[in-house]
């Protein structure tokens, strides 16, 4: 199938998962990636897992800084797929407990439908992007380390998670419009990981 084609299909059977093959005719999955991702006022928050021959990890980083939630290389054994998949449409679907959750300067949590405003605008947040975020604000003024974001953050594989835990952080950062210098939300804790500074409202 081709991409146009498929464009058409995802704006009609709206999917809950979309498995993206990196190599396919008229452009890269990569591309595809990205344009879903700046479309998500068509296609929502939809969760991508790519699929790929390369298995170089600068490659699988690439896709996940696009806004990938999960990225597997060929070959893979059919069990593995299935499993994050599931892991997948599990954090999708998670409405992590935030009812108590109103307003932590000026960001506020629907979690039923998965939505998050920033002064009231909404914020476009990968899958990804999302969990985190919510995991931060669950436990504000923890210190996370790197492993302990990737073992909370289920579903990426180990070795390549830990290298883009940082990228990952960094783009939150960028959305909230905030940075490490005068952080609003997330403070880094040199030598240590990352911890959320906001304080509900």
């Amino acid at each position: 199938m081709t991409p146009s084609k498929g464009f058409e299909l995802l704006k009609k059977l709206k999917p809950d998962l979309l498995i993206l093959d990196v190599m396919l005719p008229e452009k890269d999955g990569f591309e595809i990636c990205r344009e879903i991702r700046a479309k998500s006022s068509i296609f929502g928050q939809l969760p991508i897992l790519m699929l790929t021959a390369h298995a170089e990890v600068t490659d699988r980083i690439v896709g996940l800084e696009l806004g990938a939630d999960d990225y597997l290389p060929k070959p893979f054994e059919p069990r593995e797929l299935v499993a994050r998949i599931h892991n997948i449409l599990r954090r999708s679907s998670d409405d992590n407990n935030l009812r108590d959750i109103k307003n932590i300067n000026g960001l506020e949590v629907d979690s039923s439908r998965r939505e998050v405003k920033l002064d009231s605008e909404v914020l476009v947040l990968t899958t990804m992007e999302y969990e985190l975020l919510i995991l931060f604000m669950q436990f504000p003024n923890k210190t996370f380390t790197r492993d302990e974001l990737m073992n909370r953050l289920r579903g990426i594989d180990a070795e390549l998670f830990s290298r883009a835990v940082d990228t990952l952080v960094s783009r939150l950062r960028h959305k909230l419009n905030d940075t490490s210098k005068t952080p609003r939300y997330i403070k880094t804790v040199w030598g240590r990981g990352y911890t959320f500074v906001g304080e509900q409202i």
